[in-house]
Order: structure tokens, then sequence, then C-alpha cells
């Protein structure tokens, strides 16, 4: 039986770094966090009273410092992930980092590099892995109980779009929304996508085209296997939190659903209704953000592995990257040209 907590500490007090707090303090039993870092000192602060979190900085490196810390969770700025995976792997310390790792490959490649010489764990997060309903599905497509997988569809639609500011510096809609879906179609494939074809545009706002960015895109998959998928986004649905798949195969489908908060069905003269499906990320995935954490205390207690590996936080980025290029020059594109 395992008994031992692992000391953590967080870098990034931000919605993403209150989320991972809440659950390491008040869900996890194997963990036990010491310290929270984050630039705007009064975030962190906030946190640490909410929390009672004993250790308070606005400088990171006060937790690497920390020889009683044995891992850190990144939930900081993008354009900070990679230097922070660098210097915790010096440090010693195992690494939990939000997605991306990084927009740019060559940091990537330098921060996975940086772990494999210093022989820590790096989890990267991708929580819908562990979201209930997407591995039921996952399970019976590894059990055969379809045959061979033939055709993915994934439908991911957010209520309302992000503020123009995070716009500005996320990426672009393929490596802040869809990398999500193209984490996911590996997974529930169980194959490697070797090309991708993009049709996108500006639907909802001109403003997100203004700030560089599309809104609304559908990208077609081709796999190693021969199978082929689908993944339309939109940043606008207007009904709610748009979160389906479904993998058809030989021998039957497997599909799941929105997650709504209740099941009540309506009947009547003007028509049938229903509640909306819960209304976004932090509502949908709540329990997929704390078993994809306390997958992560159980990787460090047990010596590994970790169930989402560096390598499957880099290759998203690169179906990313063929996605947006695939926009560009209206063609398909395979992943080793990115590479």
């Amino acid at each position: 039986m395992i008994s031992e907590r692992i000391a953590l500490g967080l870098i990034g007090a931000g919605r993403i770094g209150s989320l991972h707090a809440e659950s390491l303090v008040s869900r996890l039993t194997g963990a036990e966090l010491v310290a929270v870092a984050d630039i705007h000192l009064p975030s962190a602060e906030t946190l640490a009273a909410r929390w009672r979190i004993p250790a308070v900085y606005d400088d990171y490196r006060a937790i690497l410092d920390d020889p009683g810390i044995a891992a850190v969770a990144i939930c900081s700025a993008t354009d900070t992930h990679a230097q922070i995976i660098r210097e915790a792997a010096a440090a010693g310390k195992h690494v939990f980092c939000e997605k991306p790792i990084d927009h740019s490959l060559e940091k990537i490649d330098s921060a996975l590099k940086a772990v494999a010489e210093a022989g820590v764990l790096l989890q990267v997060g991708f929580n819908r892995r562990f979201d209930a309903n997407f591995k039921k599905v996952r399970d019976l497509v590894r059990e055969g109980r379809i045959g061979e997988p033939q055709i993915l569809r994934i439908t991911s639609r957010d209520p309302a779009p992000p503020p123009l500011d995070y716009i500005r510096v996320s990426g672009g809609i393929f490596l802040d929304m869809t990398i999500h879906d193209f984490d996911m179609a590996r997974y529930l494939m169980g194959a490697e996508v070797i090309q991708v074809f993009t049709a996108a545009g500006v639907m909802v706002d001109e403003a997100i085209g203004a700030a560089g960015d599309l809104d609304t895109a559908v990208i077609t998959l081709w796999f190693d296997n021969g199978a082929i998928g689908t993944i339309d986004n939109s940043r606008q649905a207007v009904y709610g939190y748009d979160q389906r798949v479904e993998v058809f195969g030989s021998k039957g489908m497997a599909r799941a659903d929105n997650n709504y908060p209740d099941s009540h069905v309506l009947s009547h003269a003007g028509g049938i209704e229903s509640a909306k499906p819960l209304y976004f990320f932090l509502e949908r995935y709540m329990e997929s953000y704390v078993t994809e954490m306390a997958a992560f205390v159980e990787a460090i207690q047990t010596g590994g592995p970790v169930p989402v590996s560096g390598e499957d936080g880099r290759i998203p980025v690169v179906m990313g990257l063929a996605a947006a290029r695939s926009y560009q020059e209206n063609r398909p594109v395979l992943l080793s040209e990115v590479e």
C-alpha cells in the first residue's frame, strides 16, 4: 500500500492553478501542496490563504530551490512552460505541466531532453483522457468491441469565445482549442495521424479574425492504420459546451455524448425540452482534472510511468502546426512536413 505523501509546489495561481490547488488540498490524500508561486504575488497570497498553503512566492525558483519539494505543477503562461520544465528537471523535480508545453517544437524538444537527462517524470495536462465517458469509449475500442476502427468523429464547441487579449497570445485555435481534440484522436483510435486537411474561417466574431485567429474549423485526419476522422470546432455554441466523440468500426460503434446538469425531459404541446449541456470546461471536466493529478502523484509514488508523456504532449503540437499550414496553403499536409 502506498503511504508516502508527495510534497508539491504550484507555479501559477490563475484559473487552472486554482483548480489544481483545490484538488491537491481537498481531494487527493497522496499529495501535500506546500508552496505556490505567481509573478502576481497577491494572486498567490489569495490562493494560499484559501487553501492554507504554507509558502508563498513571487518567483517560482524559490520552489525549485526547496529540497523538500519533490514535484511541481506548472500552470503559468504557455511561453514559460518549456523554461520552467528545464529548470525543474535540473533541480530534480518531477513535473506536471499544463498543455501545451510550448508552441515551438525546438523549445519542446529542449525541455524533453532536459527531462530525459535528469531522469525525472513529466506528465502533460491533457485532462480529457481522464474523463470517464471518453475513457469508456477508448476502452471499448481497445477491447475490440467495435471491431477495426474506421471512422472517428469529434465535436468540440465552446459556449463563448475567450477574451481577445487571450486569443492574441494563445497560439491560435489549433494550438489552443483543437489541441485537446488532436490528443483525443490519438487516444481514442490507438493510432497515429499522418496527414491533416483543414477548412476554417471566421464565422462567430470578426474581431477574432482581426486578432489573427479563426473561430470555426473542420479538420480531416488520416491515420496510419487506414482509418479517417473529422474534428469540428466552433468558438461559440449558443446552447452550451458541446463535447461529443464517436468511433465507428467494422463491428459496431461507440460514442459519448454531452454531460448535463440533470436528466429531466419536459414534453408538452409546444415541443420537448431538456437542460443545456454543462456550461464550460470547469463544470464539464472537473473530475477529470482531479483524476489526472491523482495519476501524476501515483506515478511519482510508484516510479512511473506517467499516463500522458512528454511525447504525448509534443505530437498534438505537430498536428496543430500541420493544421495551420493546411489552412494557410489550402492543401493536405503530412505531419512529416512539419517535423
